[in-house]
């Protein structure tokens, strides 16, 4: 039988990535601030991936600067990388590694669909402590999320059953709602308490945890 595939995105669903966003605000321009900056930062951010290619470290430091120049807030002399520079830092929440060993454990194929670059991704994978079979990120495809490349990519690369495949991810934008238009299944991490709104995610979870019995439960072994 067909190998089963679980693909994850990773920051935000397996790297606490709103947290490390968040510290560096904090540093930068206060405590104060930094929960307001970091709503701001995500309407930046995906303004800045639908423009030509850039790699997601640029797009870190030109989201970062978009961000200080509309709030008519000084980025320290120095710091405009500083969200690029701590990203191999960020560490993953901490339910996901005992999650994905057991998803392994249980047979499953494990890959990464990110928005990101390779070696930052590489820096990501160490922090996991996870090995994942197969990592599509936005350098090699020159696209962002949520474009299809991503998922294109991946198909073509594995020739993975659509109908033993299911997709993680904590972002309704960038993954759930083209995970739909794809005719995918899907399970949205809504870490945060959401809405799902019109993206229509085939289960939803809290957190990790309960994530390898819910993959079963869509796809027998």
């Amino acid at each position: 039988m067909a190998d089963r595939w679980a693909t994850f995105d990773c920051y935000g669903t397996l790297i606490a990535w709103n947290a490390g966003i968040r510290a560096q605000l904090e540093r930068l321009f206060g405590v104060q601030e930094a929960p307001r900056l970091l709503e701001c930062y995500h309407e930046f951010e995906p303004q800045v991936q639908a423009e030509a290619y850039r790699s997601y470290r640029e797009v870190l430091t030109l989201t970062l600067e978009r961000l200080a120049e509309a709030e008519g807030l000084g980025i320290p002399e120095g710091e405009t990388d500083a969200l690029a520079r701590s990203l191999p830092d960020w560490p993953p929440f901490p339910e996901v590694r005992a999650a994905l060993a057991e998803a392994r454990n249980r047979g499953w194929r494990l890959a990464v669909l990110s928005n990101t670059d390779r070696d930052l991704i590489a820096a990501s994978e160490r922090q996991l402590g996870v090995s994942f079979d197969l990592m599509v990120v936005a350098e090699d495809i020159k696209s962002y999320k949520p474009a299809h490349a991503h998922w294109e990519h991946f198909f073509e690369t594995t020739t993975a059953d659509r109908d033993r495949h299911v997709h993680i991810a904590a972002s309704l934008f960038h993954d759930i709602a083209p995970a739909n238009e794809l005719g995918l299944r899907s399970v949205w991490v809504n870490r945060l308490g959401e809405a799902a709104g019109k993206a229509k995610p085939t289960r939803e979870i809290e957190d990790l945890s309960p994530l390898p019995r819910e993959l079963d439960e869509l796809v027998s072994a």
